[in-house]
Formats: structure tokens, sequence, C-alpha cells
């Protein structure tokens, strides 16, 4: 159910796109100079699905040129020309079997939005994708002309870089990465004055050479198949702006952002606390409405965040009105390419249809996101199996479950549910609560909450049945690494194979509501 289409994505580059490449290297070449017409057509010729764009909201505001070179011509001596056939590309090798980048630009008005980073991702899936040893090139090193008097040589430039002595916008960006400094060229660019000529050697290895996988490889430091998830224990409390608020959220997106997460998981009606702006007691059903009117303002929001920081966001979930005029408990999902998913809740509890007069939707359907296949199963949701059940038959791996309780009996009937859709459909579960009080707003005055992150029981997985928990009742994050590729084998082979096992002969889950939203 896609609500917006993508706003920042990576794609192959195409003919059509030289002339934006060309604005796009004058722009941040402006002393050595853009590329040709000619030798963009021949970069994009010679290997096309080594050449890419960051497309923004339409524009072109990155470019990456790579072509596949032997395993001996990436780790020898080389310049960029020699390697590169003079920028034109013709130096591409069908048969090598290391991927060599020779560029990589990005608009620096967009800076602030990681593109480097998923460019670098999309280099790193398309190596494993084509089952390459690694990557290889030659990377500018800005900081030393300016401050080549300092150093003895280039070579001790880089070692103090490396050692986090000091910072170069290019090679500190590059470490992080996940990039091995393996040694210096020489004369590598003379036109780049900024490096005096000197470029790094680096190089990427892929461990899993002898896997295949499709996955996007969204950070260097896990394998292909494992997924980075964080959930957000979040403490209700009073505020005074929706800056407060924002600032609040921006915290909590950075921290996970810092350590390469793929997702991020807000509580169920964790915006609620906006109420708290206005100072003055609402009954239940204005309260309710009054938040429904943070709609638009919470999606510029997040996805501007999802975006920005480059993790997809399950923004919990928040009161908002359909099309017609029913009011309903929605999920929001904002992935970092910039689309938007919703999610109703299906199950209103007692309270919420008795209070805030919220009703239930009718669509449950599977996101895709560049991870793997999700759903959301708002907390009541979870406690249905029937719901979890036709989102795995969809595809989904890994299920989201925002939740807010109000003491520890209702906490228990999520967490122990999200156990069971675990165990029952051999996939992951997260689970996220609010902690902390909000005085004066009936159904949100007070919570409990001990936030997790679910696997099967199996060898393969966690102790427990636990990724990861919080302490009870405090604000806080957690973090697990869940690896996809060990349900898949749990499923065919695991001690018990709940999901294979399934008597289609006897019992189906059979959906009667509508397939989609449109």
């Amino acid at each position: 159910m896609p609500k917006r289409g993508q706003k920042l994505f990576i794609r192959q580059a195409v003919p059509e796109d030289i002339p934006a490449i060309i604005a796009l290297t004058a722009k941040v070449y402006a002393e050595m100079g853009p590329y040709s017409k000619d030798e963009l057509r021949g970069q994009l010729n010679h290997y096309p699905p080594g050449h890419m764009v960051a497309i923004y909201e339409d524009q072109i505001v990155g470019y990456s040129a790579s072509l596949r070179v032997s395993e001996e011509r990436a780790l020898s001596k080389h310049t960029w020309r020699e390697i590169t056939g003079g920028g034109f590309g013709t130096t591409d090798n069908p048969n090598g079997d290391w991927l060599y980048a020779y560029e990589v630009c990005v608009d620096p008005d967009y800076r602030g939005l990681r593109i480097g980073q998923r460019l670098y991702a999309a280099r790193r899936k398309l190596c494993i994708d084509e089952m390459l040893k690694g990557i290889a090139f030659g990377g500018r090193i800005p900081g030393y002309g300016r401050r080549r008097r300092r150093f003895e040589s280039a070579e001790a430039y880089c070692e103090a870089v490396r050692e986090r002595q000091i910072r170069d916008p290019v090679m500190s960006f590059q470490l992080q990465q996940g990039f091995e400094c393996v040694g210096v060229l020489q004369n590598y660019l003379p036109s780049d004055t900024e490096s005096c000529g000197f470029a790094t050697h680096m190089i990427w290895r892929n461990r899993g050479a002898e896997t295949q996988t499709t996955k996007t490889v969204s950070a260097p430091d896990r394998p292909a198949s494992v997924v980075r998830i964080a959930i957000v224990q979040y403490l209700q409390r009073g505020i005074e702006s929706f800056d407060e608020f924002a600032k609040i959220v921006r915290h909590f997106v950075d921290a996970v952002a810092d350590v390469k997460s793929d997702f991020v998981l807000f509580p169920e009606y964790f915006a609620f606390q906006l109420l708290s702006i206005e100072d003055r007691e609402m009954s239940p059903r204005d309260s309710i409405r009054r938040l429904a009117d943070y709609n638009d303002a919470l999606e510029e929001l997040f996805q501007d965040l999802a975006i920005r920081y480059n993790v997809n966001i399950i923004a919990g979930s928040h009161p908002q009105f359909s099309p017609t005029g029913a009011l309903q408990n929605v999920a929001h999902v904002f992935l970092r390419d910039g689309s938007v998913h919703e999610q109703p809740k299906i199950q209103p509890t007692p309270g919420e249809r008795y209070w805030w007069q919220i009703e239930g939707g009718d669509v449950v359907r599977a996101i895709d996101t560049d991870c793997g296949t999700i759903g959301v199963l708002t907390c009541y949701d979870s406690e249905f199996p029937e719901l979890g059940r036709h989102l795995v038959n969809q595809g989904a791996t890994m299920l989201f479950v925002p939740f807010s309780t109000e003491e520890r009996n209702g906490y228990l009937r999520v967490r122990y549910s999200a156990h069971a859709r675990a165990v029952e459909n051999q996939v992951y579960v997260a689970i996220a609560g609010n902690v902390g009080n909000l005085p004066r707003f009936h159904n949100m005055d007070i919570h409990y909450a001990q936030s997790a992150i679910i696997t099967p029981c199996d060898f393969p997985f966690a102790r427990d049945g636990v990724a990861a928990d919080t302490t009870p009742n405090v604000e806080q994050l957690a973090f697990a690494d869940l690896d996809l590729d060990a349900l898949y084998q749990a499923r065919q082979a695991g001690t018990v194979q709940n999901w294979k096992d399934r008597r289609h002969d006897l019992y189906e889950v059979l959906w009667r509501g509508p397939s989609d939203d449109g």
C-alpha cells in the first residue's frame, strides 16, 4: 500500500543521463573539469552495470563508475589513466575477478543525504551479485595538499588518517565504509592538485564470494544476509513544541544510523506527547482527533529522516482519517529511498473503539524493502495469528510490532504473542513500546514496556529466542543483527520445521478483505 513513490534511489546510468552527469562533474570538479560526452558514452557502453546514478526528486545528484579487472591488475601499482583507458572504460575485462571503482562524485548541495554511502552500498551489491573477489580503487586525499609540509610523505599522511590523528574528507569516509588502505599510488591523477597527484590504494574484500546472494549490502561490517534492527523504547513526557519532539526523534534516528542500522522501530501512538504542547485537558474523542492533525508534519519529518540518515523507519502508529472518513490507527513505514507505506491496525482494542472511536482497517500487506520483505502488526494485531500468517504467506521474514500497553498484563499479551508468531512462522519479530506517563490523557496516561527483538527457538538463533531486549520501563535503544539465511535454513532443516510442515490439506488462512488499497 505505497503512499508515495521513491524519492532518493540508485539506478543504472543510461545514455540519456549523460548531459546531467556532465553538469554534475563540472560542478564537483571545478578545477579538473568535467567528463566529456565521448568519455561517458564509452564508460556506459563498455560495462553498463558498473555505472550508477543517484536520483533525488528526479534529479541526478551522484554518479559512480566501475569496471572489471584481474586481481593482479587490481592489486598492482597503476595510474588512473592506465587502468581506465584514459577515462573511457575500455580496459574493462569481462573475465576480471575484481571490480575497479574509478569514479564517485556527489553534488555538494546534497551531501547531507548520505548519497556517497548509498553508492558504495550499491557497488558492494554489484560485487556480490557478480561473485567478484572484491573492490579496488585509487582514492583522493584532498587534505594532503594543504598539510603537505607537516608530513614527510604521502604515506605518512595516510598513516595519520588511518590512526585517526587527522581527518581527510575522502579517505576517512572510505575507511568508515570498510575499505583498507594497502598503499599509496604515485602520479595517479596529476590533475588532482589537492591530492598532489597521489591516491590511496584502497580495497574491500568480498568475504562472501563463495556464497551467492542478491541482498543489498547496506554496511561493510556484516555479511550480505544479515540485517541490523534497532528498537526504541520511548519515554512519554510533556514537551513544549513540535520542534522539541522532532529533536528527540532525530536523536534516536541519528544514534541508530551511526551503527548502520537497516531498520528502526518506534512504538504505537508514541507521538501522543504532542498533545502536551497545548497544556490543557481534552476529552478522549477531542484528543485523538487533535492528534490526527499532526499527520502531515509527522510524515514530512520522518520521510526526511529516513532519507537523510539512510535508515528504514517504522514510525510507530498514529491516528489518521481514511478516505471514507473513518478514524483509524495507522502504522507508517518510511523507507530510505523516500517511499512511504501505510498499514492500518486491523483489530482496535475495546478501549480504542470505546474512547476514541477507532475503526479497524481491512488490508494487511507485506512491504518490500531493500533488506527483505517485512510486515507490520500494531499491538493488538499481533495477538491474532491469522494476521501474522497472512503477512508471512506474502513473503514477510520480519514482523514489526509497535505497541503501547498500560500495565504488565497487557504487555505480556503482546510479548507472548510475538514469540508465538516467531515460532509458528519461523520469522523474526521486533516489538517496541512506550514508557513514562502523560497525566490527563485517558488511555495514554501510564505505560509499561520491555521492548525486544525475538527469534525462532532453535540452534541457529539466540538463547531463549531473544536476540535483544531492554530494561523494563526505561527509555532505551536495543540492537540485533538478524541473519535471514538462518531463517531459510531452519525452515528447511531445523529441529522442527513449522513453516514447512503446515497441513495445507486441512487448513489455511483465507483473506476475505481487499488484497490492496487501490
